[in-house]
């Protein structure tokens, strides 16, 4: 079994746990997905099984999210999991909600929330976090938001949906708590779904419930062809007596760059190509 998966990940369930029963289901232990949600977000999951979680790495990592916020609210863990404190400041209007968003547009710096699984000094901040141990010089990413767009806005319950389209690498948490301190209010995060994660859409993804099958998942295995924005070259019988062992082939196809090599339409490695060779660099095989 060789392809990607797209997976509607249910809120409550931590994507590890997906692949847990993903596994169970295949009897495959060659199992991985891109970008992680957290349990309380739900959506788009993308999971690649078999030698296909090889090229996780060159798949799109632009996302976009729905995420559902309460103003007026803090949190420790920026969102609705954590321990919770009313900030009683008075109901923000929704032109100021406007101003603010401003400010999170383009390009910007962002520290990664205390409670994430980031590495910081040889462990995962929210094993400090735990500890009571957050440190104060976290790291920050730069990141790139390409939307933050108002979805709706409930004034009388301070409640306030966002579309949010943005980089690998961005925390959606952090977005919501950087945007309450900026309006003053405070904010936390009380719902995160996952509508678009390497060109894959909420719309054409499945769910995984005890009743799902092998067949079911085979069915809707995605080819790489589809996701991978890479050329693909197709190779001869000769060439493949070559790649398949690891060795280089001659760059007949006046393609640069990484490559996907194929044989009868099958992914055979991943390579890369200049001027004079093809060179495997992962056999999928």
């Amino acid at each position: 079994m060789f392809g990607f998966l797209n997976i509607n990940k249910p809120s409550g369930m931590t994507s590890h746990s997906i692949i847990s029963v993903l596994r169970k289901i295949t009897g495959i232990k060659q199992i991985g997905h891109a970008g992680t949600l957290d349990p309380l977000a739900s959506g788009v999951l993308p999971v690649a099984i078999g030698k296909a979680s090889k090229l996780i790495d060159y798949l799109n990592a632009d996302k976009e999210y729905i995420a559902g916020l309460i103003l007026g609210k803090v949190s420790d863990t920026y969102d609705t999991e954590g321990t919770v404190e009313d900030t009683g400041y008075r109901k923000i209007e929704k032109n100021e909600i406007v101003n603010a968003l401003k400010t999170f547009q383009g390009k910007i710096f962002q520290i990664p929330p205390a409670y994430s699984a980031v590495h910081y000094n040889g462990k995962r901040l929210y094993e400090l976090a735990r500890q009571g141990k957050i440190p104060e010089d976290i790291p920050q990413r730069e990141i790139t938001i390409y939307k933050n767009e108002i979805v709706s806005f409930d004034y009388e319950k301070q409640l306030l949906k966002l579309d949010i389209a943005c980089s690998k690498g961005t925390y959606i948490r952090s977005i919501v708590n950087d945007l309450g301190q900026c309006i003053g209010s405070g904010a936390v995060m009380c719902e995160l779904k996952r509508i678009k994660s390497a060109s894959m859409t909420i719309d054409n993804s499945i769910s995984v419930t005890k009743e799902t099958n092998k067949e079911e998942i085979e069915k809707n295995l995605i080819s790489p062809k589809k996701l991978l924005s890479m050329p693909f070259i197709e190779i001869n019988s000769k060439e493949f007596e070559r790649v398949k062992n690891g060795n280089h082939i001659i760059n007949r196809f006046e393609i640069k760059d990484f490559v996907i090599i194929t044989k009868e339409d099958i992914p055979i490695a991943l390579a890369f190509a200049n001027n004079d060779l093809v060179q495997p660099k992962k056999l999928l095989l």
